[in-house]
This record gives structure tokens, sequence and C-alpha cells, in this order.
């Protein structure tokens, strides 16, 4: 519900929208703007990390930032917001309270309005029917602890803690006084707190949320970690040094007993500064990554697949790419061994349509598909990613070169949409890049072939009854044994590189 005042309207709450079908949460890769920028409807203002893609969020709105709440690298559910923005900054210092926030107000937030006689002179604002009246302080709190502010150490501490989690208060109500700690002067010697503790406060550790997840999964309790980043923040490095410390203890005995040890033994061995710990490396397994894995793993104890190999004189072919790429017709276009590739199996579908559907489970049923959405496996710096062409049986070969060299370009810069990503119906995935001759592929959830194409290479082929080197490579396609038989699956394998061999098939066969 939002207040019918003209101050709570002022500012808008963003919210993390759903950019997939059935996504919960996103991560927040970056920001583009920063609290006090000008921004306006449909400028870009973040990049999020999804299960499927990453994608560019614009703000609704015109106005001015007002608040970020989330730090980058911070995973965020759905519906949460994310940024606020000050729709009317020309009218001065928004005065923040409960509604421009949504969270609930204390009572000492409260009393703090009702005690404040300056700024709106106490002028009364309408709420809702019911739930009486409220003034708005027009003081804000800082945003980070100021030295004289005169706030106690454990206040200024749960302030700090608010920023690095991106909610700090801005109700303008003190947090709860957490119990007072020992005394001693912020700055002597024997006012530092526990590691991992602002100084003198001897409360909650404080770290960025990304570090207290580290934490979390190396199993280091933070209370127990000696903080170096400024204002006692518990860092990364920090993190580590303490997994490192507590994987490789010291094995020297107390000073005050004696060495157990023979007497041709050598004085204990000291734990080496590059632990094995130190020399790991755990990368978190999110975004895009994460839901291929959980892909492929459905994918594979799924579906029965079957995988086919056939080796095939590829040499017109290539000829036949050397001419594409001098014939205007094809000027501007991305014309490659892959293009015909995906030609050829286009052509094969449409031999043997019973190839091109899926398996229904839920209703025990093949869906055999009237279109052709031909995916495409691309390496990427967030994983692989496998966005298709949208009907692509219907599309001539210089538009099915425009959307193939669209696609990969897309999928190179991270900017591929959940959308092109899904409804895929056949997928090819081309290993010869990396100059691997063949593989096994896995299919693609709901899809039931994948064509893997080897690298180009020359090899002695027996050519017109001699040997002779010629251009060669392997095809596997891998299927869904409950969708595609055996015969079919050889008969789609076949049709290919027949195609390939003899390229002039492309148009008797069409």
């Amino acid at each position: 519900m939002t207040s019918t005042t003209s101050t709570s309207t002022r500012i808008r709450e963003f919210k993390m929208p759903d950019v997939g079908e059935g996504l919960t949460e996103a991560e927040i890769l970056s920001w583009s703007v920063q609290p006090g920028d000008a921004v306006t409807d449909g400028q870009v203002v973040c990049e999020v990390e999804t299960a499927k893609a990453a994608v560019e969020l614009p703000i609704p709105f015109d106005g001015k930032v007002h608040e970020l709440r989330f730090e980058e690298g911070t995973t965020v559910d759905v519906g949460t917001v994310i940024i606020t923005v000050d729709t009317d900054p020309s009218a001065g210092p928004e005065a923040a309270g409960p509604e421009t926030t949504g969270a609930p107000q204390s009572p000492e937030g409260a009393a703090g309005a009702e005690g404040d006689e300056g700024g709106q002179g106490g002028a009364r604002q309408p709420v809702l029917v019911g739930y009486g009246v409220s003034t708005s302080s027009t003081k804000r709190r800082p945003r980070k602890p100021q030295p004289g502010t005169g706030r106690s150490p454990n206040e200024a501490q749960a302030a700090l803690q608010g920023e690095l989690n991106g909610q700090a208060a801005s109700n303008g109500a003190a947090a709860p006084a957490a119990p007072a700690s020992a005394p001693g002067a912020p700055g002597a010697p024997g006012a530092q707190g526990a590691p991992g503790t602002a100084a003198g406060t001897g409360g909650r550790p404080l770290a960025k949320p990304p570090v207290r997840k580290l934490a979390k999964d190396l199993g280091i309790d933070l209370a127990s970690v000696t903080p170096t980043g400024q204002d006692g923040i518990i860092t990364r490095d920090d993190v580590h040094a303490a997994a490192t410390a507590v994987s490789t203890p010291t094995t020297a005995p107390a000073p005050q007993e004696a060495p157990v040890t023979t007497p041709a033994a050598g004085p204990a061995p000291q734990a080496a500064p590059g632990g094995e710990a130190a020399r790991e490396i755990r990368i978190p397994v999110k975004g895009v990554r994460k839901a291929t894995a959980a892909a492929m793993v459905s994918s594979a104890f799924t579906a029965p697949h079957v995988t086919e190999f056939v080796t095939v004189d590829v040499t017109r072919t290539m000829k036949l790419v050397q001419e594409l790429k001098e014939d205007p017709d094809m000027a501007g276009q991305r014309v490659n061994p892959l293009l015909l590739v995906a030609r050829a199996l286009l052509v094969a579908i449409r031999r043997n349509p019973e190839v091109n559907a899926s398996w229904d489970e839920e209703n025990q049923e093949i869906v055999q598909k009237g279109y052709v959405n031909l995916g495409i496996a691309a390496a990427t710096p967030r994983g692989l990613i496998v966005p298709n062409i949208k009907d692509a049986g219907a599309k001539t070969l210089p538009e099915l070169a425009s959307a193939l060299g669209e696609l990969v370009g897309t999928a190179r810069e991270g900017k591929t949409t959940p959308a092109a990503m899904q409804g895929g119906t056949v997928t090819i995935t081309n290993v010869g890049v990396f100059g691997v001759d063949t593989g096994t592929p896995i299919l693609n959830p709901g899809e039931s072939a994948i064509l893997a194409f080897g690298q180009v290479k020359d090899q002695p082929w027996v050519h017109k009854g001699k040997v002779k080197p010629r251009k060669v490579t392997t095809l596997a396609l891998s299927f869904d044994h409950r969708v595609v038989d055996g015969a079919l699956g050889s008969k789609v394998l076949a049709d290919v590189a027949a195609v390939l061999e003899q390229p002039r098939r492309l148009i008797t066969w069409a």
C-alpha cells in the first residue's frame, strides 16, 4: 500500500523483477548508477545474472537515485526492493519515514518524529483510514558512522553492518541498543574487542554478505577472524587466512612441556605458509553454471542417451565455404563450416521430421514439433549456454547466416536473453573449434537430438580409387531413445553426412 501524501510518494521502490520463467533469485553483477545520480524512465541501472543469463534492468520512472539496497555480488530474491528513487528531487531533501522504505515504524522512530519541532513544523499528514496520523522527521541519520556524532559504539556498529548489507535504516529510528561493552577509550589498547568485531563493541562481526557466505561455506566462525579492512570490516582474505590456519594447525609442543621426540628426531615441523587449503580455489556454482549443471544431470539420468558416429569427407563443403565468402549475396554475413553443418541438419530434419520431437513425461506422449528452433551451444565466460535460432528451418541461407552471427556475438558479450534460450528443439555443439575430433554430447533438456561437429583436418582418404589427402571430420549424434529409435537416428546422421560430402544435395534434397 502506498500513502497518498506527497512526501511518501516521492520515493519510489524498484523491486527485483522475474526476468525469466519461474526464476526466484538473481545476483547483482554491477550497478550503473550511484546515490544522487539522475535517472530517466527506461535507463539501465544495473546488470543481474539469473540461472539463465545476464540481464540489464531498466528503471521505470524518472528522478534521482535515493538508495541502493544491495552491494554488487549479492544474490537477491525476486520481489525484493533493490533501489529507491526520489521522483521529485527539486522539492528539497526528502524526509525519510516508514512509508519510504516500506518497513514498520518503531516506537522510538514515532517518538522521534513527534519530538521534532523543526522543518515541517509538526504539520499533520493524512495516512490510512483508522491508523491515525504521524509526522516525518526531516533529519536523516548519516549512512556511515561519523566521529563526534554522539552515537554509542553499538549504534555505530549496527549502522555500519546495515551499510555492509545494503540495508541501512533510513526511517530515522535508532537501532536497538546492545548490551554495553566494557569501558575503555575507543583508541586505547584495552578497547580492542574480540577478533572480527568493531573496536570496543564486542558485538556482531562486521562483514559484507558475500564474505559471510564464504565464511559459512568454509565453516569459519566470523567471531574468530581478525579483521584487516577499514573500520574493522572482515574481508575475503581474512576468511581465507583463517581457513588456512584452521586447516594447518601447528604441531610444535607447548613451551611448558618437554618435546616428546626421540633423540634422533629433529625439531617439530612448522606448517608451511602455503598449505593444501591455500593451493585450492573454491568457485561458488551459481547463475548459468548452476542451472547448466542441474539441467545436464537431469537430462543424463532421465533420457536414455544413444550416440552414433560417422566420419565423412567434407572437402567439397570446405570449398563451398570459400566460394560463399566471396559471393556478393553473402557479403557481410558470417560464413563458416558451422553454417553449412546447420543447413545440412535442417535438410536432414526435413527428410526425417520425427526426430524433431520431445518426450512428455507427465502425459507419456511424444510431442512432434512442426518448427525447428535450432540451438547452438556457445561457451561464454559465465558458462555454457544454448541459445536457439527461432524457425531456423524456414530461413534462407543468408538469413540463417545472419541469425547465427547475431546469436554467437550476443552470447560472447553475455547479453543473451532468457527468451533466446527457451523453446529449442534440436542442438548443434561445435567441439571442433577446440581441436577435438568428436564427443558424446548430452541432450539439452526438452530436446531429443544433439549433433556434435568435430574439427576438420587433413587425412589420407580413398577418393576415386586413390589415397589422397582430404578434408575429413567426424560427426556424433546423441538422441533420446524413447523418442528416436536406432533406425531413425542412423538415417538423420547419414543424411547430414551425405549433404556435407556432396553439398549439391542442399539443392536436390530441398
